[in-house]
């Protein structure tokens, strides 16, 4: 993937993590400490510094010729291996490039560099989580007194604070950074052909290993500590390292497009309770001037839609990962993974300047809870109204419910009150002034706040 794309706007923030350059300089990497390590046992005559310098230069053209040359292996290791060893030719020796790749298969390697890409994102998505974290919660602790109206099914239904809110969007958020901090570390893949490292086993043998076979192990730990992964058996056919990261991946993009969808909503020119920060040229319109488009929240949104097909093909390809070696689905999971990383991370570091800078307006939230009222609180007036005396009886449930249903507003509903029951006006004026206030009717609200808040203090 580039650094930046027509295709996907915003695409730039991600910087170079994960771009085509980033997996050349990640395969070096790798085979270089597979050199170290096969140098530490004895089986080169130099390690990994042979290697130095070869993956400069890497860009433009001849990043352009890898790729095409990768097309006739089916990878970009099979080229670039004969590039290595050349380079380590010039450098230590033909001994020393013979040793280059020694024991290895291709899909060591591109399973090794796909995961060192992908803990950098991994880190990076920690940093924009922890700063989102850190703005809600100011952004909570600022606005716990803040009453507007909570909607279900896209409807006004009850009084709610804006910090309750916040306190939702706190709970994503959190929970997309705790998947990332379960992901277990990130393994290092170095099986050679078929998972056994027979080559090398074979060679340690022939070198005089006392046990070739456990010699051979501590080579494959070697390289992966060296590389700061962890080590465990060939995972060839096994994908779940991959998938889990394109699970977590999709966590944060869930998280991040859950967030999006309210800015969007409280963003609407009829709504007016959000608005994005401002930027030059941002939100603007081609051919509407008056406009100023949440356009942060749409990218954010567009990230979030597209991210769950990335996942799956990830966990189709897993599912279809046949034999010692894969044909063809492992092939399948490097584009959707390279995307699905890149993608969150954009998103994430454009929620952070979303979040920072988000504009709350406490007015136009106050105007919408006070014209959706009395029906607002139609659950709390409605057993009360239903007792009010009549000259047939109580209003009843029906009637309090019609009543609340044809009133826009509470002076309206006290009319119509005074008009259908016998109770008193002093009465009905106590009642509505007690049960018509939406401060008295917000619940937990406070209380989830502070447990939200506690969490991401914690």
């Amino acid at each position: 993937m580039t650094a930046a794309s027509l295709f996907w706007p915003g695409l730039h923030r991600a910087g170079e993590v994960f771009t085509d350059t980033a997996l050349v300089a990640a395969l070096v990497r790798v085979e270089a400490a597979w050199l170290d390590a096969l140098a530490a046992a004895g089986l080169s005559p130099a390690g990994g510094r042979a290697l130095a310098g070869a993956a400069e230069g890497h860009d433009g053209a001849r990043l352009a010729e890898l790729a095409e040359a990768a097309e006739a292996g089916g990878n970009p290791v099979i080229p670039l291996v004969a590039g290595l060893r050349r380079h380590a030719a010039a450098t230590a020796g033909a001994e020393a490039a013979a040793a280059v790749h020694r024991g290895l298969t291709s899909q060591d390697v591109v399973d090794t560099a796909l995961q060192l890409c992908a803990r950098d994102v991994v880190t990076a998505l920690r940093t924009e989580l922890d700063a989102q974290v850190a703005a809600l919660a100011d952004l909570a602790v600022r606005h716990r007194g803040t009453l507007t109206v909570a909607r279900t099914l896209t409807q006004h239904a009850l009084p709610t604070t804006f910090a309750a809110r916040v306190a939702s969007w706190l709970t994503v958020l959190l929970d997309a950074r705790d998947a990332l901090t379960a992901l277990p570390p990130a393994p290092a893949q170095f099986g050679g052909a078929v998972g056994t490292l027979a080559s090398l086993v074979d060679r340690l043998a022939g070198a005089g290993a006392v046990d070739p076979v456990a010699a051979a192990d501590a080579v494959a730990a070697d390289a992966a500590r060296r590389l700061g992964l962890a080590h465990r058996p060939p995972w060839h056919t096994a994908r779940r390292p991959v998938t889990v990261l394109g699970d977590a991946f999709t966590a944060v993009t869930d998280a991040l497009g859950r967030v999006a969808a309210d800015v969007l909503t409280g963003s609407r020119s009829e709504i007016g309770e959000l608005r994005e920060p401002g930027a030059p040229g941002r939100g603007t319109s081609s051919t509407m001037p008056q406009k100023r488009n949440p356009a942060l929240s749409v990218l954010v949104r567009r990230t979030a839609d597209t991210a769950p097909a990335l996942a799956a093909q990830l966990h189709a390809a897993a599912a279809a990962a046949g034999d010692e070696r894969p044909a063809g689905a492992w092939h399948a999971e490097w584009a959707p993974l390279a995307a699905l990383a890149r993608t969150s991370l954009a998103a994430a570091r454009q929620a952070t300047e979303l979040l920072i800078g988000l504009e709350v307006d406490t007015g136009a939230m106050g105007r919408t809870l006070r014209a959706a009222l009395p029906g607002v609180l139609a659950e709390r007036l409605v057993p009360a109204l239903a007792q009010l005396p009549t000259a047939g009886g109580a209003l009843g449930t029906d009637g309090a419910r019609e009543a609340l249903a044809a009133c826009g507003d509470v002076a309206a509903l006290r009319a119509l009150l005074g008009e259908r029951t016998s109770a008193p006006g002093a009465e009905l004026d106590a009642l509505l002034a007690r049960l018509g206030d939406p401060r008295g009717y917000l619940g937990t609200a406070d209380l989830v706040v502070d447990a939200v808040l506690a969490r991401a203090r914690g």
